[in-house]
């Protein structure tokens, strides 16, 4: 038994024998198409297919959206998501498809919308039919999310959107955004709503999807123009003026720090046959001993060695300080570790994938359409995405920052 089941209600109990035996039966196995490191690089739409059905099943199991209330397509339970997604880990399924709609949408949704909204929307966002996107950055804002230019007008019962969205992450396969817009000039902070707006549907008639080409070679990203947009005043979020307010409750679960979580990746292989991770750090290992320098091996290589045990020692540290975050007499501020958490993960794994660079020598040049890229070419691209990561949600400057102003009480930086 496990320090998670030990800590079980009945009902958690119950709750974690169903998750178990479900995955036991229904894991979907190897992926039939080549899939990308996590889902928001993904481009191509037979890879979204595939896991669209993986998030509907799950959901449907009672897997997902665990937390959230029945009437709003949730499995009405309590503290049950978190047990969800360690069976999932547990497991090694796939990740799931609509990890923005999951990790940001819904939380807000569910904080700040209507009621007949979050019943409109709910349930096929939880279960991945519908894909969602977030329209925060902008071209001229760069990290003072405050300086928002995109403007909605009030038209009566309606709102007109003109502006430019960029760096909009699944924009291309996403039925819906949220997005945080500017509806008054005379008021920086207070002068900012939130909306949620379909797209989709509106691509040709107020909405211009335009994809971007990352240094990976892939097309996650976009930019999105909008052009006398109009959205209903029900898909306003909040009262007008509010939105700073509701985009720090998407802020706060997108950094890892709100109460209702859902896993973006259960942590399987990419394709049948291939069975490196990019975010385990004892995956360095086997690398460095299948690399061979001066007819030995990486492994051979005491400073190689030192650094992985690094990076292993830096991982466990940083396993065991969440496993610290669910005792109360443990946690000196309730904010820290899950804040904390973003800021240290991302720059582990942006530490492991340059050390793979190190390890892998020339042979790093490699792309993974080369049968001889070492680990089928995935490292130099985990090191590549690893800088989006570090400025999504915030760039890590700015979540230094917070925590320095938030946690440590320092003065605020002009």
């Amino acid at each position: 038994m496990s320090d998670a089941d030990a800590k079980d209600s009945p009902e958690q109990a119950e709750f974690r024998a169903q998750c178990q035996d479900w995955l036991a039966k229904n894991h979907p196995g190897r992926p039939p198409v080549k899939l990308p490191q996590g889902a928001l690089e993904l481009y191509d739409p037979a890879a979204l297919a595939w896991l669209q059905k993986w998030q509907k099943s799950a959901y449907d199991a009672g897997m997902l959206g665990c937390d959230y209330p029945t009437e709003v397509g949730g499995g009405g339970k309590t503290d049950c998501q978190a047990i969800a997604n360690q069976e999932m880990q547990q497991a090694r399924t796939p990740y799931l498809p609509n990890v923005i709609g999951m990790g940001m949408a819904a939380p807000t949704i569910f904080f700040h919308s209507q009621d007949d909204v979050k019943a409109e929307l709910l349930p096929k966002l939880l279960s991945g039919e519908e894909i969602w996107c977030q329209g925060f950055s902008e071209p001229g804002a760069g990290s003072d999310l405050a300086n928002q230019q995109t403007f909605a007008e009030r038209d009566g019962d309606n709102w007109v959107i003109n502006g430019h969205k960029v760096w909009t992450s699944l924009a291309h396969f996403a039925t819906w955004m949220i997005l945080l817009c500017r509806t008054s000039k005379d008021d920086k902070y207070n002068g900012l709503s939130y909306f949620v707006v379909p797209i989709k549907s509106a691509i040709g008639n107020g909405v211009t999807i335009k994809p971007l080409i990352k240094i990976t070679g892939g097309t996650g990203f976009n930019e999105v123009l909008f052009e006398n947009l109009v959205v209903e005043d029900r898909y306003r979020l909040d009262d007008v003026g509010a939105g700073w307010k509701v985009a720090m409750t998407t802020l706060a679960h997108e950094r890892g720090a709100g109460p209702m979580v859902t896993p973006a990746s259960g942590g399987m292989s990419l394709e049948e046959g291939e069975t490196v991770s990019t975010s385990n750090a004892m995956s360095l290992v086997d690398l460095a001993q299948s690399q061979k320098r001066n007819n030995k091996t990486a492994a051979d290589d005491p400073m190689i060695r030192d650094e992985i045990v690094k990076l292993v020692i830096r991982q466990e540290g940083m396993r065991q300080t969440m496993r610290r975050m669910t005792v109360p007499p443990l946690t000196d501020h309730p904010m820290r570790i899950p804040l904390q958490s973003k800021l240290n993960y991302t720059e582990l794994f942006q530490d492991m994938a340059e050390l793979a660079y190190h390890i892998e020598g020339a042979a790093s040049s490699l792309n993974v359409t080369d049968e001889n890229a070492p680990a089928g070419g995935q490292w130099p691209f985990a090191f590549m995405n690893s800088f989006g990561m570090t400025i999504a949600a915030g760039t890590n400057e700015v979540q230094r920052n917070i925590l320095g102003e938030r946690v440590l009480g320092l003065a605020k930086s002009k």
